[in-house]
């Protein structure tokens, strides 16, 4: 049954990364990291990480997906094209992704094929995977670790916010001008109508 289980989480992971990707609409792109994220924390399960898989559900799921939800819709519900327009990231692409495919396969692979035959763990803690302790390895084992990735995300939401604040200052003065263009065509207009009316 954990079999199972397992190999239809992988195919549901596999299948949401996928449409995250290949879909063109931004919005449905998040409803597809939504469903690999879902199926991402039942695969944790499957391995007693309850923690990380309630971390996936509560924070990534909910609280990340409803950012990155806001973000579509301040950018836009545009159907970006699927390939770019260069024809050197037509060729390299495609090149750089086998090979990290291909990495990535060969170290699964050999991880697998040596822990074949082998007994695997027996002395793993009742606690493993709990939130006490995850908890207790942060704040005691990896603290400084922990600390420094959320200042990284710190500082990376505040760029954000700096960045779509001088990206708004950049769409207002186009249009600050054309409203000034505008105004200054209207007077012309006006001018060269009382000056017809007048002779």
């Amino acid at each position: 049954m954990e079999t199972i289980a397992f190999f239809l989480g992988a195919l549901g992971a596999i299948g949401g990364a996928i449409a995250v990707v290949a879909l063109r609409n931004p919005f449905y792109s998040v409803l597809a990291l939504v469903v690999h994220l879902v199926f991402l924390a039942g695969i944790f399960l499957l391995l007693m990480a309850q923690f990380l898989a309630a971390a996936l559900i509560i924070v990534y799921a909910g609280a990340v997906m409803v950012l990155y939800v806001f973000v579509a819709a301040y950018v836009g519900g545009i159907e970006e094209p699927r390939w770019d327009a260069s024809p050197e990231l037509k060729v390299i692409g495609p090149i750089l992704a086998a090979a990290l495919f291909i990495a990535i396969s060969l170290a699964v692979i050999g991880s697998g094929l040596g822990a074949l035959g082998t007994p695997g763990p027996e002395d793993i803690p009742a606690s493993f995977g709990t939130p006490e302790g995850v908890g207790h390895l942060m704040m005691e084992d990896f603290l400084i670790a922990f600390e420094a990735a959320s200042l990284l995300l710190l500082i990376a939401a505040v760029s954000a916010i700096v960045l779509a604040g001088r990206r708004r200052e950049d769409r207002r003065a186009p249009l600050e001008e054309r409203k000034a263009a505008v105004r200054a065509s209207e007077g012309a207009n006006a001018a060269v109508h009382g000056r017809e009316e007048g002779a």
